[in-house]
């Protein structure tokens, strides 16, 4: 390249020195070979560990117990739950509480079972309809004038 001819691509070079030919792991004595720079026996020098190996520990898989048997707990029955002093404070001048009205004021999940418990007072009369009363709750209701239907 003179000084006169303007710089073009195909005149640039990496500077010397900057670009060093990649080891060659592996391939014989004299290139890095034998070992690989793997160091000598032990377990990172070989392929490695299988997979869920907890070096000796005994395992997960084998500590877990096999599934065995069967269980109704797939079977069961889940309520969202509304207590009688909830009830009072959400009708506090009483009158229907259906689960529609329960979920528009945010005491219930939609589309889920409704049961009613009997924890705490209620002095309202109220007409509730729900899929499920516990006994306390079916005899505070009805001490207090209201009425209790089951879905």
């Amino acid at each position: 390249m003179t000084d006169k001819a303007p710089l073009k691509i195909h005149d640039l070079r990496p500077a010397p020195g900057a670009n060093k030919a990649k080891i060659r792991k592996g391939r014989g004595e004299a290139s890095k070979g034998k070992t690989a720079g793997r160091g000598t026996k032990g377990t990172r020098a070989r392929t490695g560990v299988h997979l869920g190996f907890e070096g000796g520990q005994v395992p997960l898989q084998r500590r877990l117990p096999k599934l065995k048997g069967f269980s109704n707990a797939l079977f069961k029955t889940t309520y969202q739950v509304v207590n009688l002093d909830k009830l009072g404070e959400l009708f506090p001048e009483g009158g229907d509480v259906t689960v529609e009205t329960l979920v528009a004021k945010g005491a219930v999940r939609k589309n889920q079972l409704v049961k009613v418990l009997g924890t705490g007072e209620i002095s309202v009369a109220v007409n509730v309809q729900a899929h499920a009363f516990s006994a306390a709750a079916k005899e505070k209701i009805a001490a207090a004038g209201g009425s209790v239907t089951e879905l």
